[in-house]
């Protein structure tokens, strides 16, 4: 078994911001010479996130509104007696998740028709790393 990893850098010019990275995750897989295998993906912050849908902005404007009914911006968590003002940032990234797993088959990530992989900001404006692992033959 061989392994391959690769990092994504983001800096979003907004706090909260939906990214698609299909396009560098394919291009990650197709750079590991990997066939047969599984690619992981993974926010490495505790305010962002990971999730595979449809890039439809239908549908993220319904993903919005369901973290901020869920989180609400604003509110008064005991996390901000920190110091910190991003309660529901940390919230939402439970909801969303912080990885995804995806099949590699002959070469390519073996993606349903509509799926796509996202990196979502939850506390944007400063630089955040995913890290994408392939491993296979």
């Amino acid at each position: 078994m061989r392994s391959y990893t690769d990092y994504l850098t983001f800096e979003t010019k907004k706090r909260r911001d939906y990214v698609n990275i299909t396009g560098r995750v394919s291009d990650a897989v197709a750079a590991s010479g990997i066939a047969e295998g599984l690619c992981h993906v993974s926010a490495m912050h505790i305010t962002a996130g990971v999730y595979v849908n449809d890039d439809e902005s239908g549908f993220r404007a319904d993903l919005t509104a369901l973290l901020e009914r869920l989180a609400p911006e604003g509110a008064d968590y005991r996390h901000h007696q920190t110091g910190e003002d991003n309660g529901e940032a940390h919230l939402r990234n439970m909801m969303v998740g912080h990885q995804v797993v995806l099949p590699v088959t002959e070469g390519a990530l073996d993606l349903g028709p509509w799926e796509q992989v996202f990196y979502a900001e939850f506390d944007g404006q400063r630089r955040k790393r995913v890290v994408i692992k392939i491993i296979g033959e």
